[in-house]
């Protein structure tokens, strides 16, 4: 892609690699069915290491944008996810705490609103909720500190 030649750098890169492709993703360069560049082209493109290109990746395979065909490569399966009407429960309740923190309205060591808090709100189960904040987690914006909750790191991309 010559659209974006900059490296990625800083902290959690892996997280900058997958905003990135979503991106790229919502605006259509890459659609439904299409399939993504391979690792290694990503880690040339970005200046990254293979581990770091499928952590990224991983981050858009739990989110369901991509799915892992043997012999094909990451191959792009919705973009409905990154509109409004997210097809999981657990994909709309993490969009939206996602969109908190990175507005700030969810500042760098405040605490997230409980799990009964968030099951009452979305009205979804303690697991769905679970899933919401493990995406989180596994995106570094949030860490868990057992008997105390969770809680927004420093770490935001």
């Amino acid at each position: 892609m010559a659209e974006e030649r900059a490296w990625l750098t800083g902290g959690r890169v892996y997280t900058q690699l997958a905003d990135r492709l979503r991106d790229r993703i919502a605006s259509g360069v890459y659609a439904v069915g299409d399939v993504l560049p391979s690792e290694a082209a990503l880690c040339r493109e970005f200046g990254i290491a293979r581990n770091t290109a499928r952590r990224g990746l991983a981050i858009l395979e739990d989110e369901g944008l991509i799915v892992t065909v043997p012999s094909k490569g990451r191959i792009v399966t919705m973009v409905s996810v990154l509109s409004s009407d997210a097809p999981y429960s657990y994909q709309r309740i993490a969009r939206e705490l996602r969109e908190r923190i990175q507005s700030g309205e969810l500042a760098v060591g405040a605490a997230l609103p409980s799990e009964l808090t968030l099951r009452q709100r979305f009205a979804a189960s303690r697991n769905t909720v679970r899933q919401a904040l493990a995406l989180l987690e596994r995106e570094g914006l949030v860490v868990a500190e057992q008997g105390r909750g969770r809680f927004v790191t420093g770490e935001t991309s």
